[in-house]
């Protein structure tokens, strides 16, 4: 046995490790367009709520006397 032998499996390895870690590595590109999915439908979500509750009756008429009270003191 000599030098080279040794090396070559230590070099295969190396090899298979690189190309391992290059599939793991270009595997996740999956995953970052599923969370981008998660993560609008939550923010669509959430607008929709917020836009039940700012155009709801109670919060309207709260905005409406808070600008009539403002108007009222400076007056």
């Amino acid at each position: 046995m000599g030098i080279g032998s040794q090396q070559e499996p230590a070099a295969r390895r190396w090899a298979a490790l690189a190309r391992r870690w290059t599939q793991v590595r270009t595997g996740e590109e999956g995953m970052s367009t599923a969370e981008y999915a998660v993560g609008t439908v939550a923010a669509c979500a959430f607008a929709a709520v917020l836009y039940q509750v700012v155009t709801g009756g109670s919060v309207v008429g709260a905005l409406g006397d808070l600008v009539e009270s403002a108007l009222a003191t400076l007056s």
